[in-house]
Order: structure tokens, then C-alpha cells, then sequence
């Protein structure tokens, strides 16, 4: 196989806050592994909350060119086992060669990858659509510039229960919660009385990722289901948040790829619990790989290329929350740039 590895900078149409961060562009690494005619594609995107930059993911794979050059891909999987090893420190670089390579396996055996996993694409369900921390009068302004059946509303300010109120008054779409560990445990039981009143579907990773005993007491409180997402990162998490989670967010390029959050998925479901994918503002390519996992889920946020200005790639496409396949095989991505 033939590594390329690329950088590119996408322009967001808005500034996009949550309560820990706020970017304009967001920096995203494309690896690009080629067989012959065939190109598979995958990405990561750099994120300062976990320290990965475009540097670090690139150093990374550029230290172990030699093993992914010489690699035989004989399964995804196969390829995921020999490569975790030598990227156990960098899961962000690991899941872009993850993607890279079950994209170029689909396209080499001439099949979209979810109908490689036996998966149907029937019953999918609707991607949300964020609104970003803002003024409420700009957060207003978002909701109506992108009429949508359902979406993610960041919160982690002082008047999170009056911006969702305000929100409100203006849709009746339904409303999902992400206060991104910004919440202590009486507020979170408190908000999630107000929110349900406001018909908000469930609340994501109301406190601080390791808060878990914190987590346990609104487990048995709150009146709304809550998913784990920075509580929420390796397969070995999955367990660790039954019992204070009532689902898990499965991020990609926080777990290393879609090898292994196939098996998260499967753990979480296992256990009863809801599970998610979210994404993490990339591209089509990032997006297109997450839409292979649709058949598994009951919640999605996907809404990555969404969000920018200029995309990069083609492949999924999103109309009012609902998904389509590419006629392309593998994850159904070309490269535009």
C-alpha cells in the first residue's frame, strides 16, 4: 500500500463554541492509503482538549510508514490489530488509518462497507444539527438560519434553562442537551426537570469526565437519560459508564477508528444501554465513514461538514436530518482537494 498524508484548514460558516473551546477553522489530517486503483481515505481532525495536533498525528504515522506501506490488508481488522501497537499513544492518528483502510477494503471488494458488516440501510436514524454557545439572540438566529427535525444544543453557560426556553419558542423540533462537563450534581438533576418540560430528548455528558460517583447520584435522579461522551473514550469505558449512564457517545477518533467502535457498540447494546456516534467537525470523509455505523445506532450527530463552509470531499449526503449513501464502495468517499 501507498500512505499519503494531508492537511487541510476548513473554514466553519460560524464560530463554534463549546464550554471548554471556541474555533473558527478547524485543522483536519487526511491519510490516504492506495492498492492499485483503488484510494481508501480517513481523517481525524486535531482536538487541544485531548492534545492531538496535526504535528503529533503526522509524526506518528510518518515513524511507522514502513509497517503500513508493507501491510497486507487482508481484513480491516486484521490491519487495526497490527497497527494499535505502534499508534497506542496517538488513537486519533490510529483512526484515520483505520478509516483509511476499511474505505479502501470496500472499495477493493466492490461493496459500501456497511453491507460488508451484513447491515441494512433501512430504519436509519436522523442526524441532529448543533447550535454552537452563543448570545441567545445569535443561537436564535443559527436555529432559524437551518430549520432541522432535531437538534444539538450546547449549553455550559449561566442561562443554559433560558436559552433552551428561548429556543423553544421557535421550534418544535426535538431538543438534545450537551452541556460538555460544565454541570456539579444538583445542577444537573435540577436542569434535567426543566429540560424535559422543554422537550429535550436526553442530556450528553452533563459533569466533568471522571466524575463518576457525582454521575452515579444523577443516574438515580435526573429525568432525563444521559450519555456518556468524555466519560465515554476507549472500549474499556464502555462498562466503567453502565450504571451511570443510560448510553454511551462512540467518537471515532477517540477510541481509534471504526474497528473498534464496532465493538463498543456491540458491548454498549450488550449491556442496555443506548448508543451514539458523534462526530467531531470533519469533513465528508470523517462524516461518510461514521454513516456506515447508522444501521447500529439509535442516536447519531453527524453534522460535521455540515457546519463548514468549504467541504473537501464528497460522499453522504444530509437533507432535514436524513442520511444517503454515496453510489461510491467502501465509505463512500472521494476526495475533492
Amino acid at each position: 500500500m501507498k500512505l499519503t498524508i494531508r492537511n487541510f484548514n476548513l473554514p466553519l460558516k460560524h464560530t463554534f463554541t463549546i464550554s471548554y473551546d471556541s474555533r473558527d477553522v478547524q485543522e483536519t489530517l487526511i491519510v490516504e492509503l492506495q492498492q492499485g486503483q483503488h484510494k481508501g481515505y480517513g481523517e481525524a481532525t486535531s482536538n487541544p482538549y485531548y492534545g492531538f495536533t496535526i504535528e503529533n498525528m503526522t509524526q506518528a504515522l510518518e515513524n511507522i510508514r514502513e509497517q503500513i506501506e508493507a501491510a497486507e490488508l487482508t481484513s480491516p481488522e486484521e490491519f487495526w490489530a497490527q497497527m494499535q501497537p505502534l499508534l497506542s499513544d496517538n488513537p486519533f492518528a490510529l483512526c484515520a488509518l483505520d478509516m483509511a483502510a476499511n474505505d479502501l477494503f470496500g472499495k477493493m471488494h466492490g461493496k459500501p462497507l456497511y453491507q460488508l458488516w451484513g447491515l441494512e440501510a433501512n430504519q436509519l436514524p436522523l442526524t441532529d444539527y448543533t447550535i454552537g454557545i452563543d448570545t441567545i439572540e445569535n443561537m436564535v438566529k443559527k436555529l432559524k438560519e437551518c430549520p432541522w427535525p432535531l437538534y444539538k444544543i450546547k449549553l455550559g453557560t449561566p442561562d443554559d434553562v433560558a436559552i433552551v426556553k428561548e429556543l423553544r419558542k421557535h421550534t418544535d423540533a426535538v431538543f438534545r442537551v450537551d452541556a460538555n462537563c460544565a454541570w456539579g450534581v444538583a445542577e444537573t438533576i435540577e436542569n434535567s426537570h426543566q429540560l424535559k418540560e422543554l422537550g429535550v430528548e436526553f442530556i450528553e455528558q452533563p459533569m466533568k469526565a471522571d466524575d463518576m460517583e457525582g454521575m452515579k447520584e444523577v443516574y438515580q435522579h435526573s429525568a432525563l437519560p444521559l450519555i456518556a461522551d468524555e466519560s465515554c473514550i476507549t472500549e474499556a469505558d464502555v462498562k466503567k459508564c453502565h450504571g451511570h449512564f443510560h448510553g454511551v457517545n462512540v467518537k471515532l477518533v477517540k477510541c481509534g477508528g471504526l474497528t473498534p467502535a464496532r465493538r463498543m457498540i456491540a458491548e454498549a447494546k450488550e449491556l442496555g444501554m443506548k448508543v451514539m456516534v458523534g462526530c467531531m467537525t470533519e469533513s465528508t470523509v470523517g462524516i461518510s465513514a461514521i454513516a456506515q455505523l447508522l444501521p447500529l445506532l439509535d442516536y447519531v450527530d453527524m453534522d460535521g461538514a455540515l457546519l463548514l463552509r468549504e467541504d473537501i470531499a464528497s460522499g453522504v449526503t444530509i437533507d432535514y436530518g436524513k442520511v444517503s449513501y454515496s453510489t461510491e464502495n467502501g465509505t463512500g468517499t472521494t476526495l475533492l482537494a
